[in-house]
């Protein structure tokens, strides 16, 4: 495909740009979200260290209840109501927050059931979506898709962010959520405009399997193959770090570094512009370098500069923890990319909501527990001794790609993994490594 027509996906395909439009509104209004609660917690709530930690907890715990029935569901339904569904239920979850706390009658446990239910309806959008984007786009243009969703995702967050902090500033952290309103309504208006329409779920001749079998069948996807097993536990130990540090990190700036609140939501959205630069940079240096090797050097490297962020001060001192999360933004955006493009050419179509619902159930899951392990470790230790070991665990966590078949290859497999038919459900061929790369 020409430069030309690459470079012009948002302007030639309607319903990609519909999409786009969508996700980026809703990255918007879930950004301020990330940022409000735990402003609300600590500012509004007085809530401890522990507390806060388990709200971030709290969000992403459905992951683990219901992750792997989502997918199996999701495979057999069509994906565009599904999504269209968890966005409003999100809206209205959401807009109970304020309308409590005007009322002077919002506590931790309304917060703390806000997380779960909005965490659930992100279960149902997530596996949705990456399901319902590979029937959107041809193969060719999947790179290129992948990149500016998670580019436009990533500035999103940045504004996001700092129209939280400054709202938080001028009006209160509890008016933060209001922004979700229009957010999550032009992102419903978006996707209920897509003119694409998934074909029925065909499953075959015979009666429909249960649900446990086709849990199994995404289960034994994961573990039978190199690959996804490869990354789905980097996954599910990255994130233990990343959320270990992260579900401390508002408590840790404005009560170990001394910043105001509205202070706080500007610092991190100039340290998340790394995920901008990062989807900028994914096709272009696993062009160049390869995707296996850009994968280490994203995934790997960049996070090296984590080790920056618990050296953070008050003035200059900042600097560190803009370099520090600069790095990591870089490299978990531009190592996201890769691994969304490489599974969607690699996992048969009609595997992916198990895949990712299998792989997320693991990735995802660990986030509660990171959560609560960073808020334990911030109770018994001390803030900034928490933080110097989570961060640490971030690079360590990429050991687990050093460690496996993504070293020994320039590239990852570019042909659609190969699956066989057993009575129960398609099994992977466990192929040798060699001949993957």
């Amino acid at each position: 495909m020409s430069d030309a027509l690459t470079h012009g996906l948002l302007r030639r395909h309607r319903d990609f740009r519909l999409l786009w439009l969508g996700e980026t509104a809703n990255k918007f209004g879930s950004a301020v979200t990330g940022l409000a609660m735990p402003l609300i917690a600590v500012a509004t709530l007085h809530a401890s260290t522990f507390q806060v930690s388990l709200l971030s907890a709290a969000g992403w715990l459905p992951w683990l209840i219901i992750g792997l029935p989502v997918g199996v569901w999701v495979d057999r339904m069509r994906s565009r109501p599904i999504m269209l569904a968890a966005t409003a239920a999100s809206l209205l979850t959401l807009a109970g927050v304020p309308i409590a706390a005007h009322a002077g009658l919002l506590t931790m446990t309304q917060l703390i059931v806000v997380a779960l239910a909005t965490g659930a309806a992100g279960v149902f959008f997530q596996t949705a979506y990456t399901a319902y984007l590979p029937t959107l786009l041809e193969p060719a243009d999947r790179a290129e898709g992948n990149a500016k969703l998670h580019g436009s995702a990533s500035a999103a967050g940045i504004v996001g962010l700092g129209s939280g902090g400054l709202i938080a500033q001028l009006a209160g952290p509890v008016n933060g959520l209001l922004a979700n309103t229009c957010t999550f309504l032009l992102s419903l208006w978006c996707t209920g405009r897509i003119r694409h329409r998934e074909p029925v779920r065909e499953r075959g001749d015979g009666p429909r399997r249960s649900l446990r079998k086709e849990v199994g069948e995404g289960l034994r996807l994961v573990a039978g193959d190199v690959w996804f097993r490869t990354f789905t536990l980097f996954g599910a130990s990255a994130n233990l770090a990343l959320t270990g540090y992260q579900s401390i990190l508002v408590v840790f700036l404005i009560r170990e570094v001394g910043l105001e609140s509205g202070a706080v939501g500007v610092l991190v959205a100039v340290a998340s512009t790394g995920g901008i630069v990062g989807a900028m940079l994914a096709r272009r240096v696993a062009a160049r370098m390869g995707t296996a090797r850009a994968m280490l050097f994203f995934e790997f490297v960049l996070p090296l500069l984590t080790l920056l962020i618990p050296l953070t001060t008050d003035g200059a001192g900042l600097l560190l923890y803009v370099l520090g999360g600069f790095g990591v933004s870089a490299g978990v955006v531009a190592g996201n990319i890769i691994k969304s493009t490489f599974q969607q050419r690699y996992c048969p179509p009609d595997l992916l909501g198990r895949l990712s619902a299998s792989s997320a159930v693991l990735n995802f899951g660990s986030i509660p527990v990171g959560a609560l392990l960073g808020g334990l470790l911030g109770t018994e230790l001390g803030l900034r001794p928490a933080m110097w070991l989570m961060t640490a665990a971030v690079p360590l966590a990429a050991l687990i790609l050093w460690f496996s078949p993504v070293r020994r290859c320039r590239d990852l497999p570019d042909e659609q993994m190969p699956t066989s038919g057993p009575a129960d459900g398609p099994e992977p061929v466990r192929r040798p490594v060699a001949q993957a790369c």
